[in-house]
């Protein structure tokens, strides 16, 4: 099963089990960062990816810079531990790891949490790559990334038990919207995959054959 499929058949169960007015909540939202992003200018391929800094989930400095250095870099931003799609998508990207490795590239994911946080997700996922945090949405917001939930869906999630100022230690609710990015040895961006919708993801497998389009470039 890909990771299409299976963001789609937890998606079927969720639909199937959670109540339809708290649904619509959330579609509402989703449908509004639609169209705020439809009016935004975002990096797009060619564009020269923005070079950062953020610590990993012990704490030490990742340079994007320093991991380009040793080759291609899949960069993937998403909402945090507690997101079920999130996760689904970071355990994909670890089973194909060694596929992604064999090619040349290195993978590093972004979310807003707090190190401690990051530091969970990976043990929680058995994740073998850079798990990176972006307290503020600094870095995603260089992105183009960053949004804002809306009061509606602010009050769901508290009622849902998930206070995200807490989660990420910030005031703020902002989240990066599910984007990624490959990313050539000289910074400009390869692919861009930018979606509203934070149940859609890039199947990993298209990652893995635009860095293989990079290696043959590049021979």
């Amino acid at each position: 099963m890909n990771l299409r499929e299976e963001l789609n058949k937890y998606r079927r169960e969720f639909i199937r089990k959670f109540p339809a007015d708290k649904a619509a909540i959330m579609q509402a939202a989703t449908d509004e960062l639609e169209a705020d992003l439809a009016n935004r200018v975002l990096l797009s391929k060619g564009d020269t990816a923005p070079d950062f800094t953020l610590p990993d989930a012990r704490g030490r400095s990742v340079h994007l810079h320093d991991r380009l250095n040793e080759g291609p870099v899949v960069l993937t931003f998403y909402r945090g531990g507690w997101c079920p799609y999130c996760n689904l998508e970071l355990r994909a990207y670890q089973s194909r790891l060694a596929q992604l490795r064999e090619a040349g590239a290195q993978l590093i994911a972004v979310s807003p949490q707090s190190p401690d946080a990051s530091l969970s997700t990976a043990e929680k996922n058995s994740l073998e790559f850079d798990v990176l945090s972006d307290v503020g949405c600094v870095v995603a917001s260089r992105y183009g990334i960053v949004f804002t939930l809306p009061s509606a869906l602010r009050s769901l999630y508290l009622e849902l038990g998930l206070d995200l100022p807490a989660a990420n230690d910030t005031a703020d609710w902002q989240l990066p919207v599910a984007a990624t990015f490959v990313i050539d040895v000289d910074g400009t961006i390869a692919l861009a995959y930018i979606d509203s919708d934070y149940r859609n993801r890039l199947e990993p497998n298209d990652a893995i054959a635009a860095v293989r389009e990079l290696e043959k470039s590049a021979a």
